[in-house]
């Protein structure tokens, strides 16, 4: 066998500098290797329901790729995604800016939003099963923790972690997938903000699950219907305030 070809089967060894291996570093999304259409899209939804965005916020593409180390284009699917989901507006010649949403569309919104969220936990109360409330005893329980560290963030992630799987108790595919379009398109009104507010969320959770584990039909659904109600009036209130 001629060496050039015994050197092609000789097994190569790659030495990696340890040093470029820092896993804790807090990259760029430009050079993170998850889609970078989801990536930032994500990550403009955070800063929007956190209030780092306010309404009426306009959101450059220019700025905003540099910021994240990336071209114009996943910017801009970004937020035309968002725009989607109701979070942001789009305009001609203008741009993008974070959506504001009228008084008549909110309180329209929020009203078929509770409705909608009082039938999913009525029929929840009546599907019970045992795994699914032992799940959500576990997400109050992360909740009420992050309520004491007041993570924000954490907070909202399990919120949505709450009633996505109190709709599987329900068990109605239809209603799921109506609820979860309203609640993208919701989720300005709906954005704690603020921990009193967070802390009330979650004493609002635990009235509703203890309806459910009750199998408490008509309670389950006034409580989730005066949860919705209770976060549209913070909602109003913060407004006033701003």
């Amino acid at each position: 066998m001629s060496d050039s070809v015994t050197n092609l089967m000789k097994p190569t060894t790659v030495l990696v500098d340890e040093d470029s291996l820092d896993t804790g570093a807090d990259l760029k999304i430009g050079n993170q290797h998850s889609p970078l259409f989801a990536v930032i899209r994500d990550k403009l939804r955070e800063r929007i329901l956190s209030g780092e965005f306010r309404p009426g916020a306009r959101l450059v593409e220019g700025k905003l790729s540099t910021e994240m180390a990336v071209s114009r284009i996943p910017v801009r699917e970004a937020l035309r995604a968002l725009a989607a989901e109701g979070l942001v507006t789009l305009e001609p010649r203008r741009g993008a800016s974070v959506a504001v949403l009228s008084d008549d569309l909110a309180y329209d919104m929020v009203e078929v939003r509770a409705t909608l969220e009082g039938l999913n936990a009525k029929l929840a109360a009546q599907r019970r099963d045992d795994d699914t409330i032992a799940r959500l005893k576990g997400i109050l329980d992360d909740g009420n923790d992050a309520v004491t560290r007041e993570d924000m963030e954490k907070c909202r992630e399990l919120n949505a972690m709450f009633h996505e799987t109190l709709a599987t108790v329900a068990g109605n595919v239809v209603l799921t997938d109506l609820m979860r379009s309203l609640r993208d398109r919701t989720a300005l009104v709906f954005a704690p903000s603020n921990m009193r507010r967070v802390r009330e969320n979650w004493a609002d959770h635990a009235q509703i699950l203890n309806a459910v584990i009750a199998g408490n039909g008509e309670l389950a659904s006034l409580l989730a219907t005066q949860h919705v109600h209770n976060a549209a009036r913070a909602y109003t209130e913060a407004r006033s305030e701003a």
